[in-house]
């Protein structure tokens, strides 16, 4: 089977392969690599609130289905809006399958995908903003405006290389500030000193996407942050994002002594650091994406145990 230009479809290896169909198709377009970035700010910022609050497991569920549903609706808005503008031309571009790029599902079904997980984020967190306070209200409005503004609309900041900030701001500081206040309501030092280093892993993904992707958005004329810097800045970029990842860590670790044993953890970026500094492009680079959410999964969650243990 070959997709829909004539050419076989590939998988996240690059090689031949059949295209996915039906829910495969959709969980393929949601770009399950990413989905460590919605995950990690809940458990440690849910860690960070255990021995300020009681732990109300319903609320921190809630923010978990609101952090995965707002990364799932920007990467189909992400499909929907670059596939508009035919930046995800698949000869130019490798890595996770495009939905609209590869002709597999239309813009209008791609973008009520995206409607739909901005949907299952609304009634979640306003089950949480009823139960806590209105203020939510206005933070998920936030979320949802900055996950569409992307690569949505007259001019989506991801095309102005402004994505690493959306990701740091959003899938660090507010999701993980948030997860914490669902319980406390209140923001909390640790919160958001716990939030660098979770901010920072976030970005290290999207930097190793858009540093594989430098050729195609080059030629598309998006202007991601690695464009701007170009390849080598980029990738020393990476190595930096993970020093500050260390620095943030040992500032947790300054409120929570057992926080420090993320940094154990943080010893699997070693790989990843290798191969980006061995000069790994195209899709080379998709074992270091996939490496760096890993990374950040048991980083994360290493951090979300130190905390939870030092409470």
């Amino acid at each position: 089977m070959t997709s829909p230009d004539g050419r076989p479809a590939a998988d996240d290896t690059g090689a031949a392969t059949l295209p996915p169909t039906g829910f495969g198709l959709w969980l393929a377009g949601a770009r399950p690599r990413t989905l460590p970035a919605a995950i990690v700010p809940v458990a440690v910022g849910t860690a960070a609130a255990a021995g300020v609050a009681p732990i109300i497991w319903w609320r921190a569920i809630a923010a978990m289905v609101v952090s995965l549903a707002l990364q799932v609706a920007t990467n189909y808005v992400n499909d929907y809006a670059d596939g508009e503008r035919g930046t995800d031309n698949d000869e130019a571009r490798v890595g996770p399958l495009r939905l609209v790029g590869s002709g597999l599902a239309s813009a209008s079904a791609v973008k009520r995908a995206a409607l739909a997980a901005f949907g299952v984020a609304g009634v979640a967190g306003g089950a949480l903003a009823l139960a806590v306070g209105p203020e939510l209200f206005v933070v998920g409005a936030a979320s949802m405006l900055a996950g569409w503004a992307y690569t949505a609309g007259p001019k989506p900041y991801g095309y102005l290389g402004l994505g690493e900030l959306f990701v740091f701001v959003f899938f660090g500081v507010v999701a993980t500030v948030g997860s914490t206040y669902v319980h406390t309501e209140q923001v909390t030092a640790l919160a958001l000193v716990a939030s660098i280093p979770v901010g920072l892993l976030a970005v290290s993904l999207l930097v190793i996407n858009n540093l594989r992707d430098i050729p195609g958005d080059t030629e598309s004329g998006k202007r991601t942050l690695a464009v701007r810097l170009g390849d080598q800045r980029t990738r020393l970029f990476y190595v930096v994002l993970i020093i500050g990842v260390a620095l943030g860590l040992v500032g947790a670790g300054a409120f929570r002594l057992t926080a420090l044993v993320a940094l154990i953890s943080l010893l699997t970026a070693l790989g990843p650091i290798a191969m980006v500094n061995q000069g790994a492009k195209g899709h080379d680079l998709i074992p270091v994406l996939g490496a760096t959410a890993k990374v950040q999964l048991s980083v994360g969650f290493a951090l979300a145990a130190g905390l939870a243990l030092g409470a």
